[in-house]
């Protein structure tokens, strides 16, 4: 929580406040007989001048944590008006309990303390020339009234900066309890994936590497057709290695892990497979950059399993507000009502999580083009 945050969360009250002790003192002035009427309408006058001045001047600067010249003209204005107010009717000195805090948010802490010091002496001083003989009275009265002033700013100024640090301490905690919530899911990620890396994927490169030892060339079409299956799900445990391995991003940005995909399914498959970028290559929201990775590899997954391709293209394009993904293949394509499979559904619930958008282009015959728009 910044100060002026801390301001606009307490300001209704203050607001509240500043507002009654002002109506209050104005009608008790006017009603009081014990000074000529003029004198009381000057009081009121000089206290509807300072509320004007606060609502025109001292809560803007308050409210947007402004300091310069402006909030020193405002208090010095409104002590002027304090004391015209004072010397026409003594009775306004309860005004104090409105401008001892609004002095303490308009300025600094020493000119703050000045101020009050000085607002606290008006009526002694007016006291010198109408009533001499409370001047010792009200003297003590202003240094007590001076004293629980100053220590007032005080502890408002305190209780600010608390709220302050309290505002930091939670959001700190928050991104703290974020970041612990990606680490244990990265660490669960990265659990499955080592146990997929160290019994399905070994346990299918075994099973390849058996069956060839027994068969080297192949020539039963029994041992042959476990091979390819076992190739295949050899191939499905690695992009789940892939997939579920949180480093994909650590060892480098999201442009090279998106080559490095386009190359293993070029090594995999055996298909061309380029990258392009467009616009300024930015940093991304580590969750974004997620799902254009994951995005990409089952994108290419899919286009070696059922494409039958004879090249692919991956786009990247950056603009101001957005980043595009594109993966568009020239293989055999599909009908419109066939793009609900595992896969894409899987990217469009991904997308969601980042309020991205995937719209999925594909004629049978005429290659099949996926593009996942994102804000960012």
């Amino acid at each position: 929580m910044s100060q002026v945050e801390a301001h606009r969360l307490y300001w209704p009250y203050w607001e509240v406040y500043f507002a009654v002790v002002a109506v209050a003192v104005a009608a008790a002035v006017l009603a009081a007989d014990g000074h000529a009427l003029w004198r009381r309408e000057l009081a009121a006058a000089a206290i509807a001048s300072m509320a004007l001045i606060h609502v025109t001047v001292s809560r803007r600067l308050i409210s947007k944590d402004i300091e310069d010249r402006r909030n020193v003209v405002a208090a010095v204005g409104t002590l002027t008006l304090f004391v015209v107010a004072v010397a026409a009717a003594p009775f306004t000195t309860w005004l104090l309990f409105a401008l001892i805090p609004l002095f303490f948010q308009l300025v600094p802490m020493r000119p703050a303390i000045a101020l009050v010091v000085l607002v606290n002496l008006v009526t002694p001083l007016v006291d010198l020339i109408e009533e001499p003989g409370l001047v010792p009275m009200d003297l003590v009265i202003g240094t007590i009234s001076a004293a629980a002033g100053v220590w007032l700013g005080f502890w408002n100024i305190r209780v600010i900066e608390q709220s302050i640090e309290r505002g930091r301490l939670i959001e700190e905690l928050e991104a703290s309890r974020a970041e612990v919530a990606r680490l244990s899911a990265s660490a669960e990620r990265a659990r499955l994936a080592g146990e997929i890396h160290d019994t399905l994927a070994q346990g299918f490169t075994s099973i390849i590497t058996l069956l060839q030892a027994a068969d080297p060339r192949l020539r039963d079409e029994r041992i042959a057709l476990a091979v390819r299956t076992a190739k295949e799900n050899l191939a499905e445990a690695r992009a789940l290695v892939s997939d579920l391995s949180p480093a994909a991003l650590a060892s480098g940005s999201l442009l090279d892990s998106v080559r490095r995909a386009a190359d293993r399914f070029h090594e995999e498959s055996a298909v061309p497979a380029t990258v392009r970028v467009t616009g300024a290559d930015r940093p991304l929201p580590t969750s974004v950059e997620v799902v254009l990775l994951r995005a990409t590899q089952e994108a290419l997954t899919n286009v070696r399993r059922h494409a039958g391709a004879g090249s692919v293209q991956v786009l990247l394009a950056y603009s101001d507000k957005k980043v595009l993904l594109t993966v568009r293949d020239d293989g055999r394509g599909f009908a419109a009502d066939a793009a609900d499979g595992f896969g894409l559904n899987g990217m469009r619930a991904r997308a969601e999580q980042v309020n991205g958008t995937l719209t999925v282009i594909s004629k049978p015959d005429d290659g099949t083009t996926i593009e996942l728009e994102i804000p960012a």
